[in-house]
């Protein structure tokens, strides 16, 4: 991006740079992060002439194009860096995408691609195309991949360490060992208790015991990772309270871990709520704790883990990272390997750049019993807070006993035959030992019990020589330091002689085949109201910059009403949250934050909207939102646009940083109604039919649909006037159902066999039965693509499906029973929307054909309403049948949204095992076509057989699946998920390869179609409605008022 910026402007670029890296050196920043903040000013700078330069053309593209990762406008922007170092997954050939041998070809499209488009057609030899065609994979030591293949998924009982294996070593011939004991508190904000609740019953007493505790020893040291607790806790300290907290911070014995709100989940999350959640952390410290930036990655309690973390946290400057929830199998591989120490490299890296040096705990879990070493029996006898007398005890029967002069000789020997039992599992000489577990060292009585009994242990083991061991209290930090300082220095962040790994591990399995693939998808509603927030924050970010920018007149509490969305977008990422794995209440808490959040985002949004267009001044003409969320746990609310009886303003906002074409949906109050663009000229559009809740016809309210042409970061404005030129009324037919009588649409009865609908370049073809989707013809290849729905139950016995597990009782079963088999099927044409609706036993299923210029147009546009509440232990899926023969079991699903990663289908792994997290899409290929499913909202998917894409839409248990929830899921909602479907064709037939290329490549329109804002939301999402005034009339034939960030006239405003 650099050099293309550079290659346009080369009078400015190196200037921009230098004095972006000087003004961000001048902020105090680090070198590293200075440098990664100039490039992203250089580009920002860039991306404005950029815009200019367009709008100074009439419209007209330029003649080089930068597409550029959609972040948000923050002062702190830790990545962009290296984000263009894989042009698959941030940079992709807009046009074409080469994959593996072949290129892909979107649908033919040439005669409505508007000039202005960001789609344009690269060389075949240009650099980016074959960097795709390449498919460069990192050169590494251990791929999970390959270690997936390689390993048998046998459950051998190991004995003590029941998942592993025997560890022994020689008593003889002692080495030297030094052991670091990290004290944690492991608080979740939500799970089983709302986050204020544990806060005030926990968090607060837990912080304020560690802090004396820590001042009255200056060898005792505690972590802490969650910067939402810390947050609220320092609101109620006094100065000389938080000055002995940054006391103890600058001594190093208390040190923030990773510096993110929460420890987010990893599977669900899009990589900008990722990178939000973390900057909002780091902005709290750089304000509160200056100086203080986070060195080691803390996360003991996601359900699986993700490379995208890794590259979030190497590219803001930590150095090191831990992780814990691995599939034992995987923990026992690699510990029998020696390789639960590696620097986790990114899947495009040739070299080591993106390398950080990762820890992987061994054992089963992050408590006590299972840290020390590998007999949790032994070892929860060293867990104080079990002591007699306490209201926790251990599972194995033997209680801990108060370290005193008498035994404290055989306690020693026996936790140091643990501490070197676990350290046979290491490269190095130097041992990590966490003391902790949820919500530890909330009482004074534990606090002295943990920290005076391991002083004894400690002294005791230090003082002994013939024992050749050295134990401290110590912070994660000490521990990597040491570490590095014994193996000396490696390459980058990778200290010498340990190997490097590239990779995600998912699907998680704590025991035998008990698979957390559950919570891809559990509780959908909330996971889609993530991507709703995520949406609106990100746009009114984008608006308020740009205002407060030009230095315009704004409200002065727009700045919190930000704060509050980015701190509860964040708090819902937190791994109970967005993974819909917490307690009912805690469930509305996080969706009422949510909702409150979407609202306040709104307001900056329509405050930004009116300074802008009103170029600052107190006249202001006030809007409406298209679409509302008055609560959380219903569907939003659509605006109706009041056209009867005067014209209305439609102000429509692209927060994306590339011009957009696409067809807009608004609800208006009458038929009968016309589009103006800014230059009064007709504007064609349709109106179709709205179903009210019982799927009949709503009589007061018309779906009006358009093309509209907004240019990057910008606003366009259309008017909607009584009349019908250019306007077309819908024709419906209704399948096995008579019609109904309307005034207002053509309605008919159709019976026969498959129906096909077409646009241009693309041909898709129905069953006339059930109105589901049969084949899509592109050119002049046609790909199977049917549609099916199906549910799973849960297996007999104890062990069932729940918010975390997915254990199904055998194979799916399809919804089109005999008494579902013809369902009522509306079919809705016009000239801009084509549009097939069914209404299943679940779900209404809508596929839309858009005639469209944008990208819109390229792909089919699936919409699903799905409603389980009335289902017991039933998981919901949809399941797409294609004709694509990908090889050896192979797809592809994205990794929060940032790059495609390598699946594999085995029969190794149970059913359950064989589904992994969909944060955008996943895609399906072989040597003629690939088929790309862009989901809106994160799911759970599968391809379990030869073609088949499955997505499990939603799930209702009545039961717990005991991992510590206490309750099933049963608080299910009507739920909206939408998807686009793109099928391509190649261009010339390739094998497909299923061994070497272990990472995917978007395809053409894929990347920007999946941009954040996801799929149809960026337009749809943000129309403003214009209220009228009696003295408002509009300028023509030129403008009054104009804004650089506007592309058409602004309404005038006359007394």
């Amino acid at each position: 991006n650099f050099s293309k910026c550079k290659a346009v402007y080369p009078g400015y670029a190196m200037v921009l740079f230098s004095f972006g890296r000087l003004l961000f050196r001048r902020m105090a920043l680090r070198k590293g992060v200075a440098i990664t903040a100039a490039a992203v000013f250089l580009l920002g700078v860039c991306g404005v002439l950029f815009m200019l330069q367009e709008r100074g053309r009439g419209g007209g593209g330029p003649s080089r194009t930068i597409v550029v990762p959609t972040l948000p406008p923050r002062d702190h922007i830790y990545i962009n860096r290296t984000l263009s170092l894989d042009s698959a997954t941030v940079h992709s050939p807009p046009s074409a995408s080469h994959s593996e041998g072949g290129v892909q070809e979107a649908p033919a499209r040439p005669e409505a691609r508007p000039p202005s488009s960001f789609i344009h057609v690269l060389p075949n030899t240009s650099a980016e195309c074959l960097f795709s065609a390449s498919q460069p994979t990192a050169a590494v030591d251990v791929q999970m991949m390959d270690v997936l293949d390689s390993v048998s998924f046998e459950n051998t009982d190991g004995g003590v360490w029941k998942q592993g294996f025997e560890l022994s070593y020689s008593h003889e011939a002692l080495q030297p060992l030094q052991v670091f004991i990290v004290p944690h508190s492991h608080n979740d904000p939500g799970w089983l208790l709302k986050f204020e609740d544990y806060y005030r019953k926990q968090t607060r007493n837990i912080l304020n015991l560690m802090t004396d505790a820590l001042s009255e020893n200056p060898h005792r040291t505690f972590i802490w990772a969650e910067i939402s607790y810390l947050d609220l806790w320092w609101q109620e300290q006094n100065a000389d309270r938080r000055d002995k907290f940054r006391r103890l911070v600058e001594a190093g014995q208390l040190e923030i871990v990773t510096g993110g709100w929460v420890m987010n989940d990893e599977a669900n999350t899009h990589y900008f709520a990722m990178l939000d959640q973390m900057m909002e952390g780091h902005l709290w410290l750089q304000e509160n704790l200056p100086g203080v930036v986070p060195k080691a990655g803390w996360a003991i309690d996601p359900f699986g883990y993700t490379p995208t973390m890794a590259f979030l946290l190497r590219e803001m400057g930590l150095d090191a990272m831990l992780i814990q929830r691995v599939h034992y199998i995987f923990k026992k591989h690699l510990a029998h390997n020696k390789q639960l120490e590696f620097g986790w490299r990114q899947l495009w890296d040739q070299g080591s750049s993106t390398d950080i040096f990762c820890h992987l705990m061994p054992f089963y879990s992050y408590d006590i019993p299972h840290t020390c070493g590998p007999n949790p029996k032994v070892c929860c006898q060293f867990d104080f807070k079990r002591l007699a007398g306490g209201k926790v005890s251990c599972p194995w029967k033997i209680r801990p006993e108060t370290i005193t002069n008498s035994n404290v000789a055989t306690k020693a020997e026996v936790l140091a035959d643990q501490y070197r039992k676990k350290a046979q599992l290491f490269r190095s000489p130097v041992l990590l030992v966490p003391l902790g577990d949820d919500f530890r060292y909330d009482t004074k009585k534990e606090v002295d019990a943990q920290f005076s009994n391991y002083e004894k242990l400690i002294a005791y083991m230090n003082s002994h020589p013939e024992m050749n061991i050295n134990v401290q209290f110590g912070t994660l930090s000490d521990y990597f330091t040491a570490v590095r300082e014994k193996a000396g220095p490696g390459a980058g962040l990778v200290p010498a002689g340990f190997p490097s790994l590239s990779g995600d591990f998912f699907t998680y399995s704590d025991r035998d085949d008990q698979y957390w693939s559950g919570y891809y998808t559990s509780r959908p509603f909330y996971k889609n109201l993530d991507r709703v927030l995520e949406t609106n924050l990100r746009a009114a970010e984008i608006l308020y910059s740009l205002a407060s920018g030009r230095g315009l007149e704004l409200h002065p509490d727009l700045s919190d009403q930000l704060r509050y969305a980015r701190q509860n977008l964040g708090l819902f990422q937190h791994h109970d949250g967005i993974t819909g794995t917490a307690k009912d209440p805690v469930v509305v808490d996080y969706g009422t934050r949510m909702t409150e959040a979407i609202t306040r985002s709104q307001k900056v949004t329509v405050f930004s909207v009116q300074a802008l267009l009103s170029g600052g001044q107190q006249d202001k003409v006030y809007y409406d939102l298209g679409q509302t969320h008055p609560s959380h746990d219903a569907l939003p609310q659509k605006t109706i646009v009041g056209v009867a009886g005067f014209p209305r303003t439609v102000v429509l906002y692209n927060p994306l940083p590339q011009p957009r074409v696409q067809l807009v949906s608004l609800r208006v109050d009458t038929p009968t109604v016309m589009v103006r663009d800014h230059l009064n000229s007709s504007v064609a559009s349709q109106i179709n039919p709205v179903w009210d809740g019982g799927g009949k016809l709503s009589l007061t309210e018309f779906e009006l649909v358009f093309t509209a042409s907004v240019p990057a970061l910008g606003l366009a404005h259309y008017r909607l006037l009584p009349g019908n030129e250019g306007t077309t009324v819908a024709t419906l037919q209704f399948i096995n159902q008579d019609p109904p009588k309307s005034s207002v649409f053509k309605t008919e009865k159709y019976s026969s066999s498959d129906f096909v609908l077409q646009v241009s370049g693309l041909e898709v073809k129905f069953s006339g039965t059930t109105g589901l989707l049969r084949s899509v013809v592109v050119g002049a290849s046609e790909v199977e693509v049917g549609v099916d729905f199906v549910t799973y139950g849960t297996r007999s016995g104890k062990e069932k499906s729940g918010a975390y597990l997915f254990l199904p009782d055998g194979e799916a079963k399809s919804v089109l029973g005999q008494s579902w088999s013809n369902p009522p099927v509306v079919v809705t044409i016009g000239p801009l929307v084509q549009e097939v609706r069914s209404s299943l036993h679940l779900v209404t299923h809508s596929v839309r054909l858009l005639s469209s210029p944008g990208l819109d147009g390229h792909a089919l546009s699936i919409s699903n309403i799905v409603d389980v509440r009335k289902e017991s232990n039933k998981e919901l899926a949809m399941r797409l049948v294609t004709s694509v023969a990908n090889p050896e079991g192979v797809f592809y699903t994205d990794l929060n949204g940032l790059q495609l990663s390598r699946r594999r289908t085995t029969n190794k792994l149970p059913l359950q095992g064989n589904f992994y997290p969909m944060a955008t899409s996943a895609m399906l290929q072989d040597g003629s076509a690939r088929v790309s499913l862009l989901s809106q909202q994160p799911l759970g998917v599968g391809s379990l057989k030869q073609g088949w894409l499955e997505v499990v839409l939603d799930r209702r248990l009545m039961q717990d699946d005991f991992r510590g929830l206490g309750q099933g899921v049963k608080d299910n909602k009507v739920t909206m998920e939408t998807f686009r479907l793109l099928i391509e064709r190649r261009f010339s037939k390739s094998k497909v390869s299923t061994t070497t290329v272990l990472r995917g490549t978007p395809a053409a329109p894929s990347h920007p179609l999946t941009q954040h804002p996801l799929t149809q939301r960026p337009l749809t999402q943000h129309p403003l409605t214009q209220h009228p005034s009696p003295h408002q009339r509009w300028c023509t034939p030129h403008c009054l008022h104009t804004t650089r960030w506007t592309s058409s006239c602004i309404p005038c405003r006359h007394s």
